[in-house]
């Protein structure tokens, strides 16, 4: 998955990451998974340029497509719990 224009300009200052803010109550689940899933969006960016920057049958490259796999996996994992924890309480505010 190829990164917008936007979300490397979401994510980066000076080619850097630039993780999301702090979340002032991380003590609630929802929004701990959502901020977990906004670090592995913004890894996941780095991790597709390194993969660019580098020779492509190269050891490095190689590695770093094994990490965008593992961040992925992570990123559908963070995205099921999030909808599990959402769903309860969409059930609740229809009653």
């Amino acid at each position: 998955m190829a990164a917008s224009s936007k979300q490397r300009e979401q994510c980066h200052v000076e080619d850097r990451p630039d993780p999301p803010p702090s979340n002032p109550s991380p003590h609630h689940l929802e929004d701990t998974l959502i901020q977990a899933a906004e670090y592995v969006r913004c890894a996941l960016i780095v991790a597709h340029q390194s993969v660019l920057a580098l020779h492509p049958h190269s050891l490095g490259a190689t590695l770093a497509l094994t990490a965008v796999h593992e961040m992925e996996t992570v990123r559908a994992l963070l995205d099921s719990a999030l909808t599990q924890v959402q769903v309860p309480v969409q059930a609740q505010t229809h009653h």
